[in-house]
């Protein structure tokens, strides 16, 4: 069985509700990205299935999509699948991964499937952002929103997974992982995310000049070279963004997040004003709701770059 960490009241309801035979045919599990909605969601699966290995089984479907949104095409060859009989036994699960990638022609044609599902199917949907889930959707599933792990919880994750972490690395990677463990596997093993992290301090200590050529060479990178990183790019400009204002205010470590980046803190709060910082924090709010509105990502960061240069 999959070793779970955190979530214990929503697994253990949902543990329950199998053993009595009184789970919801569909089912919504909804949470940030790295939360664990994967392993909660495999978890009841299995549970579903009467199966203690995590391992491949014929009955448990599950859809992820490569590309950007799952459309009618896709929606419609997986409900194929779900027409067909379970093979080992009499239920069959269906997961699908980052169903709020899914258009609103694609969720319309899932409704009547996930209304009323052939007898025995199960289907799990996963998803980020459920205010892409059409209310229609939302209303014929159970809704369990996942939560942050408690302090405890991600200590318990963090000496489970890594623990050949230096201590320094590891009280870094709690302070940023904010309760989020996939953070903290990003931060302690995606060489892309800390190439990411490098950039930003970089960004950061050019973003008092006012010349336009600075703008066009960061906006390249970043979309030449972080196209799957975007969230994280502005992630780390905001934690950076929020350690500056705190050194500044009480200049006092402790209370920094990326300690590991203290010296360039201390450079960066002598040179940035806290004008500066919150008209920086404040663009990234716009910058968040632009790409979240698949506004092209160039002009995006052209706007919030421009933007902050003129502060």
């Amino acid at each position: 069985m999959i070793d779970v960490i955190g979530h214990s009241y929503i697994r253990n309801s949902l543990k329950k509700a199998v053993e009595r035979q009184s789970l919801s045919h569909a089912h919504l599990i909804v949470g940030e990205d790295g939360i664990g909605k994967s392993v909660v969601g495999k978890e009841l699966a299995l549970n579903i299935l009467e199966k203690n290995e995590d391992k491949y089984y014929v009955d448990l479907i599950e859809f992820k999509s490569n590309k950007k949104t799952i459309g009618v095409e896709d929606i419609r060859g997986l409900i194929g699948e779900i027409n067909k009989k379970p093979f080992e036994g009499n239920k069959k699960v269906i997961l699908v991964y980052k169903a709020d990638t899914m258009t609103t022609q694609g969720q319309n044609a899932f409704l009547k499937t996930i209304e009323e599902p052939p007898k025995g199917v199960y289907i799990i949907l996963l998803c980020e952002n459920i205010e892409n889930i059409l209310q229609t959707i939302k209303s014929r599933c159970q809704i369990h929103k996942l939560n942050r792990l408690s302090l405890e919880e991600i200590e318990t994750y963090l000496e489970k997974y890594h623990v050949n972490e230096n201590s320094i690395d590891k009280e870094v990677a709690i302070a940023f992982s904010n309760g989020i463990p996939g953070k903290m596997d990003r931060f302690l093993k995606d060489d892309v995310f800390n190439e990411v992290r490098e950039f930003v301090v970089k960004l950061l200590k050019e973003i008092n000049s006012k010349d336009v050529n600075v703008v066009i060479k960061y906006v390249k990178y970043i979309t030449e070279n972080y196209k799957d990183y975007y969230s994280e790019v502005l992630d780390n400009i905001l934690y950076f963004s929020r350690d500056i204002l705190l050194y500044k205010d009480i200049k006092n470590p402790d209370y920094i997040l990326n300690k590991d980046k203290i010296e360039d803190i201390i450079e960066l709060s002598r040179n940035l004003s806290f004008n500066k910082i919150n008209k920086i924090i404040n663009n990234l709010n716009n910058t968040r709701d632009s790409l979240r509105k698949n506004v092209n990502a160039l002009i995006t960061f052209d706007v919030m770059l421009l933007n902050i240069l003129e502060v």
